[in-house]
């Protein structure tokens, strides 16, 4: 290989990168140009020291990429503009992108809901030969556990409880996709089970209006979330055993960083469900403003997977961390 050709056409490329690592202050799309620059000079030092050992040039482009690797790492996390890209449009696109799996995880939860339900409803000697009589009594008569169980605790002191709880459930439903999803099987049917048998219990009592006047204000955007859990780790598992185009460790890779965002994201909508479910829940509003504030709370988060993540997800963006917050990997040259 002709050491002189190789500078020539590449130098330009190692100039720029160095006066980028330089650069006190980058825009989003120079930290994009940057990362793209540090790779190809990683790329370039690979064959250097492969097919060309001059000392000089090895000493060169490993000082420039020492500087690039410090530019793109520390400097750049604390940037808003980073963090705005992040929930302005990694985020938004890693959950439309899952959109059908999280989507089918509902519809087919909130069907076993409601088929159990009903059959509750119309078996009285099935729902007594799951619950005693005294149980469902003191759970379904006013000012009953049912009721006061959103009063059990301060407010903020039960809603930072409920969020823990909903947390620890969403992220093992999240990351049990590593054991094909199966995990998430029955934690979905328990969940499922549950509504449907306190709704029936309430049903049964005359107390319907009771049962969805306290659970919508709050379970909208919480089952929400937990649903996007199940599907996405659901879709995590399912890469396992259809990695498509990808080598099996690459999907796994991929898809497990993408999973990474969307527990980010679910961090949120748990703790903004937590606020309504103490906050909300329990206040003295009339019932529809209570439904009404968990419709609108609902309705926007929809509204920003639906058309930021939409728009985003049309961009190419899929969710996934960039290379920079990967680990380098350079390539083998023969």
């Amino acid at each position: 290989m002709d050491i002189d050709a190789f500078v020539v056409r590449n130098a330009p490329k190692w100039n720029r990168l160095n006066r980028l690592a330089r650069q006190r202050r980058l825009t989003v799309g120079e930290v994009d140009e940057l990362l793209a620059l540090h790779q190809a000079t990683a790329r370039d030092l690979s064959v250097v020291r492969t097919n060309l050992p001059d000392a000089e040039m090895v000493g060169r482009l490993s000082g420039t990429l020492a500087a690039s690797r410090a530019a793109l790492t520390a400097p750049r996390v604390a940037r808003w503009a980073v963090l705005g890209a992040f929930f302005a449009e990694k985020l938004p696109a890693a959950l439309y992108r899952a959109r059908w799996w999280w989507g089918t995880t509902a519809i087919a939860a909130l069907l076993l809901a409601l088929v159990m339900g009903i059959w509750l409803v119309h078996d009285p000697t099935a729902r007594n030969a799951l619950e005693t009589p005294d149980y469902v009594q003191q759970l379904t008569k006013p000012g009953g556990d049912f009721e006061t169980y959103y009063r059990s605790a301060p407010a903020r002191d039960f809603a930072f409880r409920v969020w823990t709880n909903n947390f620890f459930i969403s992220w093992e439903a999240l990351f049990s996709g590593i054991l094909l999803g199966i995990p998430v099987l029955p934690m979905l049917f328990v969940n499922s089970a549950n509504i449907a048998l306190d709704g029936s219990y309430m049903v049964s009592a005359g107390r319907g209006d009771v049962f969805f006047e306290l659970i919508l204000p709050h379970g909208l955007l919480e089952l929400t979330s937990v649903f996007i859990a199940a599907g996405v780790g659901l879709k995590l598992g399912w890469t396992l055993i259809a990695p498509g185009a990808r080598s099996r460790v690459t999907a796994l890779q991929q898809e497990g960083r993408i999973t990474g965002v969307v527990a980010i994201g679910m961090v949120l909508t748990l703790a903004c469900s937590g606020f309504l479910e103490a906050f909300v829940t329990p206040s003295g509003l009339p019932a529809w403003a209570r439904i009404g504030i968990g419709a609108a709370v609902e309705a926007a988060f929809l509204a920003y997977v639906f058309v930021l993540g939409r728009r985003a997800y049309l961009r190419g963006e899929t969710g996934d961390l960039s290379a920079v917050d990967q680990i380098d990997e350079l390539p083998r040259v023969a």
